[in-house]
C-alpha cells in the first residue's frame, strides 16, 4: 500500500483531497505548514492547524506540523517586499510552490517514508513512458498550473494531485457529504499571509518605511508633469485608477522607473506591446526546445494565453497583449499542457 503525505491547510480542497485519497485505499497522513505567526495573521495561521487537526480526527489519520517559519520569511516574504522595493510585481505562490511546498515540504515527506506528496490543487498529472507533463484539470475556472509551472521531472514524479477530475463545485459537494468538518468554510484569498490589502503588509513590514517609500513625480511618456505618486510600492503596471491626477483622458501607469522614483503614465493604446523579455526559464520536461517554439503564453493567472513565439529570453506575441508587468511569470501552454515559463523582466 502506498503511503502518501497529504499537504492539509485547514481548507475544503486540502480536506477532500485527504478524503478522497483515504476512500481510495491510500495509506495517508497530513502535514500542516506554520509559515507565518505575526501580527494580526497569528489567529489565522493558528486556526489552519486547528481546523486541520479537526479534519485529521474525522478521518482518523496522523497530523503531522512542519514549522517553515524562518524559510517562509527568508525565501517569499522578504522577496515579496524587495520586490516591490525594486519596482516589481512579484507572484509569491510561484516561489512559494517551488522552493516551500515542492521543495522543503516534498524532501520532509519523503524523509518520512512516504512515497509520495499530494496536495489540493487544481491541475494534473499525467505519466507517459516516463515523463511526467502537468496539465490543466477539469475546472478550468480553477486551474492553478500557472503557479506551478516551475516544477520538474524531479518533482512531479513523487507528487498527487487528486482533485484533478473535480470542478470546485463538485469537491465543495462531497466535502458536504462526507460531513467534512470544514466542508462550509470559505474560500481563503490568494496570498496566504496578507490579511487586508498588500499596502497594508508593506507598510507595517517594510523597515524605515518613510526614508525608503518617498513620493515622487508622476510624468506622461514626453516628460511632462501631471502630478506626484505617494511611493513606488502602490502601483503596478497597467494601474488607472487611484493615481491622483486629473487628465483629458484616461491615463495609466507604463513605467515605474526605480532609479528616478518616478512613475510614467500614457494612454490605453500605450500599455499594449508583443514583446516581453524574461529570465530564469524552466521546463517541465527535459525535452530542449528550439531557440524558437510556438507556445500559448500567459501573462497573468486570469490572463487569457496567447500565441507566441518564444526566443531565448525573448516572448514576441502574435498580437499586442495589455500590462506585460516585470515580476510576474509568463507561462508557456501546448495543448493545455504546460511546457514552462520565466519571470517577466
Amino acid at each position: 500500500m502506498k503511503k502518501v503525505l497529504v499537504a492539509l491547510s485547514g481548507g475544503v480542497d486540502s480536506s477532500t483531497t485527504a478524503y478522497l485519497l483515504k476512500q481510495q485505499g491510500f495509506d495517508i497522513a497530513a502535514v500542516t505548514l506554520k509559515l507565518y505567526d505575526s501580527h494580526s495573521k497569528a489567529s489565522v495561521s493558528s486556526q489552519a492547524i486547528d481546523d486541520a487537526k479537526k479534519v485529521c480526527d474525522f478521518l482518523n489519520i496522523k497530523h503531522y506540523v512542519l514549522d517553515l517559519q524562518k524559510e517562509f520569511q527568508d525565501s517569499i516574504i522578504n522577496n515579496f517586499i524587495s520586490s516591490y522595493l525594486n519596482a516589481t510585481t512579484p507572484n509569491p505562490c510561484i516561489i512559494c510552490n517551488k522552493t516551500i511546498k515542492f521543495g522543503l515540504l516534498l524532501d520532509y515527506a519523503r524523509n518520512l517514508g512516504f512515497d509520495y506528496l499530494a496536495t489540493g490543487h487544481y491541475a494534473k498529472i499525467e505519466s507517459n513512458n516516463n515523463e511526467y507533463k502537468l496539465k490543466i484539470g477539469k475546472d478550468k475556472s480553477k486551474d492553478q498550473t500557472y503557479f506551478l509551472y516551475r516544477l520538474t521531472q524531479k518533482e512531479l514524479a513523487y507528487l498527487l494531485f487528486p482533485l484533478a477530475n473535480y470542478t470546485k463545485e463538485e469537491i465543495r459537494d462531497i466535502a458536504s457529504s462526507a460531513n467534512l468538518p470544514v466542508a462550509n468554510k470559505p474560500d481563503s484569498q490568494e496570498i496566504c499571509f496578507i490579511e487586508k490589502t498588500y499596502h497594508d503588509f508593506l507598510k507595517q513590514n517594510i523597515k524605515d518605511f518613510n526614508k525608503q517609500v518617498l513620493p515622487g513625480l508622476i510624468v506622461d511618456t514626453s516628460g511632462k508633469k501631471l502630478g506626484k505618486h505617494k511611493g513606488l510600492i502602490f502601483y503596478t503596471i497597467g494601474q488607472r485608477s487611484g493615481l491622483g491626477i486629473t487628465t483629458p483622458e484616461p491615463v495609466y501607469v507604463l513605467k515605474i522607473d526605480k532609479a528616478t522614483n518616478t512613475l510614467i503614465v500614457g494612454t490605453k493604446k500605450e500599455i499594449f506591446s508583443r514583446v516581453a523579455k524574461i529570465k530564469d526559464i524552466t521546463f517541465i520536461s527535459n525535452k530542449n526546445y528550439d531557440n524558437n517554439f510556438k507556445a500559448d503564453v500567459k501573462i497573468r493567472r486570469m490572463h487569457k494565453a496567447a500565441s507566441a513565439i518564444i526566443s531565448k529570453n525573448i516572448i514576441l506575441f502574435d498580437e499586442e497583449q495589455a500590462s506585460i508587468t516585470p515580476g510576474q511569470s509568463a507561462v508557456f501552454y501546448k495543448d493545455n499542457y504546460v511546457i514552462g515559463g520565466g519571470f517577466i523582466i
